[in-house]
């Protein structure tokens, strides 16, 4: 079996939901059951790269319409014929868009957050392998500094200080840091402008970013406004959770080589198989609320390499 990791940035508010909830929201987002880290549901991934390979396009050649039912597996009224190679699995939350008090925002992460994109990454080509070390209450930089450091740190040497929504951390620079900014930054910021990652990115303490992925999510009211009255229709006042603008997640495509032969011959293999699944970046709509701007995602392969 063959893997591609690939990053989900999120370029609108992004709710993918789990349905109504009895808490304080009324519609929260998908999370892991035992950690509580956000997530985006595999099967929800899966269905969005589907749907943008539809197979009953009357102009679709034949030769790729086999290809992509080899890839995704078969109509529902032909599902025994055979299972898709793609096996996709759940993107979860890499670095969340926090507010700061200095440099606007900041792309936040923590070493339990990092240790399981490691997990996702390994094989590929110039992933990082060390996980920072960060002390509670603090925060771990690439660099601090006027002309390259942090933008989110503010004061120097030991007042210096980052805030983050009601958090404040002391700062350190710390060399893991910069080992993973600089390997994400080329697949997160435009060409030649990666510093605007790097200097954004910062690290917490495990317990600091659990807080900070409970609370620090987007929250909207929304109502439904009643025709006849022109006010809140009866019960029709609820909130919906979504992950900011600019949050990060990451996820694993796997494949195996098709179960389906094309003309009479073998299959196709697991690489071509990721190859046809998700061959480069691409902007797609994750999640529900579509048609009022939410879930406009990136999708990116990390294991291409990007101009910088």
């Amino acid at each position: 079996m063959k893997t591609r990791p690939y990053l989900l940035h999120a370029l609108s508010p992004l709710h993918a939901g789990t349905g109504q909830a009895v808490g304080v929201i009324d519609l929260p987002i998908a999370r892991m059951r035992s950690t509580g880290i956000p997530i985006v549901p595999a099967s929800s991934i899966k269905g969005v790269l589907r749907d943008a390979r539809r197979t009953d396009k009357p102009a679709l050649p034949d030769s790729e319409r086999e290809n992509l039912l080899a890839v995704f597996g078969p109509d529902t009224e032909h599902a025994a014929d055979h299972a898709g190679a793609l096996v996709v699995g759940d993107a979860h939350l890499l670095a969340l868009a926090v507010r700061s008090f200095k440099g606007t925002f900041a792309w936040v992460s923590s070493p339990l957050l990092l240790d399981l994109a490691r997990r996702d990454l390994q094989g590929s080509p110039g992933a990082p392998t060390v996980i920072p070390v960060v002390g509670k209450e603090r925060a771990a930089v690439s660099a601090i500094g006027e002309d390259s450091g942090s933008l989110n740190v503010h004061g120097k040497a030991k007042d210096a200080a980052i805030f983050l929504e009601d958090l404040d951390f002391s700062v350190a620079a710390v060399p893991e840091v910069e080992t993973w900014a600089s390997f994400l930054a080329p697949f997160v910021a435009p060409a030649g402008h990666t510093t605007l990652f790097a200097r954004r990115f910062v690290v917490v303490d495990d317990e600091s970013m659990t807080f900070l992925w409970e609370t620090a999510t987007q929250i909207d009211t929304r109502v439904r406004i009643s025709p006849e009255t022109r006010t809140v229709a009866q019960g029709a006042l609820w909130t919906e959770e979504s992950l900011p603008p600019e949050t990060l997640l990451i996820g694993l495509l796997a494949a195996e080589d098709a179960r389906r032969p094309r003309g009479g011959g073998p299959g196709l293999d697991a690489a071509t198989v990721l190859e046809l699944a998700l061959p480069e970046e691409t902007t797609l709509q994750f999640g529900g609320k579509a048609t009022i701007g939410r879930g406009r995602c990136r999708m990116v392969p990390l294991e291409r390499k990007a101009a910088t």
